[in-house]
């Protein structure tokens, strides 16, 4: 064997023992080469060389599976985790899993607020709606006096006196109440079709 294989057979026997251990679960020969060849650059010669190497020297477990060997990490260097162990991590799954769950949901909130915030009218155009509505109110409060002022323009001593003087001219009138009003332009309430309470 050359010296440059060897070193590439114990430099891949390293990285491969590492992964082995640290995934802790079977992989043939064919997998680890998958997985570590793009990262590392490791040969499918070396990794197969390797592999065998460390499962003679005891620091691997290997297995025939049909024609094919799969390779994982001796389950003897690890703690035996009791039932009361694996009952707490059940627990902490759940627990994280619920967590997740409220995040997500959060998340799906927040997002519905921000879609309902961008879709909003922008500062700028709330400012102009609220211009055009205050010249709007001020259009209505503006008819609204105008409407008040007609209203109140005679007072109803005004129209008292004014009552009087008319009946007075027509005493010595002719021609009757309504076509004296109308020969000298004269506007009632009944033109309007307006009713007036009495006194």
């Amino acid at each position: 064997m050359s010296k440059g294989r060897a070193e590439a057979v114990a430099e891949a026997c390293g990285i491969l023992l590492r992964y082995l251990q640290e995934q802790n679960r079977p992989y043939s020969a064919q997998d680890v080469f998958g997985n570590l060849q793009r990262e590392h650059g490791l040969g499918k010669a070396a990794v197969v060389k390797a592999l065998d190497q460390l499962a003679q020297q005891g620091k691997i477990k290997e297995k025939m599976y049909g024609k094919q060997k799969i390779y994982f990490a001796d389950q003897e260097q690890f703690d035996m985790v009791s039932d009361a162990d694996l009952q707490v991590l059940d627990a902490k799954i759940v627990a994280l899993t619920a967590k997740v769950q409220s995040l997500q949901q959060s998340c799906r909130h927040m997002e519905a607020e921000l879609k309902e915030l961008t879709s909003a009218l922008t500062t700028p155009e709330m400012q102009k709606e609220i211009q055009e509505l205050k010249k709007e109110c001020a259009g209505y409060t503006e008819r609204l006096k105008n409407i008040k002022a007609a209203t109140n323009h005679v007072t109803p001593e005004e129209k008292e006196q004014a009552t009087e003087l008319s009946d007075a001219i027509l005493e010595g009138y002719p021609k009757s109440k309504k076509q004296f009003f109308e020969e000298v332009g004269i506007e009632t309430d009944e033109d309007y079709n307006l009713k007036l309470p009495d006194p």
